[in-house]
């Protein structure tokens, strides 16, 4: 079965907002909604991770690649000077107005919606934990951490719980796993941000949890092994941080980032990961190998 990705256009408080869609049709269909890091959009992110989420077809989501403005998102920093945030660009909205689209155009289930954002992207998504929990399943924040509360942008959030999926590589040179100010290697700040392990206590905390964390370590190859934090208690959400000793700010995945990035894991099964973090089930084309159909576009 070929996938055809197919391009839509959305009006959002009055300015054109784009998007590319892949969907197999299914009706009641899990949503997975992904957020590009800086300088990039839709199609360049697809092609910075090898078009791995695409994969999330497999389980029979329907996968949205959103296009940030100028590249970038409004996000949660206070810090940050992109013309998204300097225009006034209201990215919280442009998600409500991509997932009632998704459930009216394309069958999407609004009960199972995940959003999936790395750096800037990242960032959104803990803006929409804050400011639009009520219409999340599951989030998942790759290579981006909590800002310190200085810098933190919602200024009403609300404090519904959402289960979130922390990966970060403990040689990022951009954000850093132990926290401080995150920047272009040491140029034009993004502001000040916890740790990663603080930003996944502080989501615990958020979502309620009391029990002390599970620590499970995983040796992945010589130069990069996995460290799984998880947070988990009967009736809360659950915080899960993978970190990767050894790898920098990049996707884990079968795509190489520049070496600037630093090092990309590519053992670390990031889609298969996030599918079984946030339930998702498949449907009736689902290959057992959990990867879609071919892909056009």
């Amino acid at each position: 079965m070929n996938l055809q990705l197919r391009a839509e256009t959305l009006e959002v408080n009055g300015r054109k907002r784009t998007l590319a869609v892949l969907s197999a049709g299914h009706e009641h269909a899990p949503l997975v909604i992904v957020l590009h890091g800086s300088n990039q959009d839709s199609g360049r992110f697809r092609a910075f991770t090898g078009g791995a989420f695409d994969r999330f077809t497999g389980y029979g989501a329907t996968v949205a690649y959103l296009d940030g403005f100028g590249g970038h998102w409004n996000d949660a920093r206070v810090s940050q000077k992109f013309s998204a945030r300097t225009k006034g660009y209201d990215d919280v909205a442009f998600v409500r107005a991509v997932i009632a689209l998704l459930v009216q155009r394309y069958h999407g289930d609004p009960a199972r919606v995940v959003v999936i954002g790395f750096s800037n992207g990242g960032q959104m998504v803990l803006r929409l934990v804050h400011e639009m929990p009520d219409a999340l399943a599951a989030a998942v924040v790759l290579a981006a951490t909590q800002p310190v509360p200085d810098n933190f942008a919602p200024t009403e959030p609300k404090e519904r719980p959402v289960p979130i999926m922390f990966v970060h590589g403990t040689k990022d040179p951009l954000v850093p796993y132990e926290g401080g100010v995150a920047s272009l290697w040491g140029f034009r700040s993004r502001g000040e941000g916890l740790s990663a392990p603080d930003t996944a206590a502080y989501y615990a905390k958020r979502n309620g949890i009391t029990e002390k964390p599970r620590t499970l370590e995983i040796l992945q190859n010589g130069e990069v092994w996995l460290e799984q934090t998880e947070y988990h208690q009967p009736d809360r959400p659950s915080v899960v941080l993978f970190t990767l000793h050894g790898a920098g700010h990049t996707v884990p995945g079968p795509k190489k980032a520049p070496v600037l990035m630093g090092r990309t894991d590519r053992t670390f099964e990031t889609v298969r990961t996030i599918a079984e973090f946030a339930h998702l089930t498949g449907e009736a084309d689902q290959r057992a190998d959990g990867h879609p159909a071919d892909v056009q576009g």
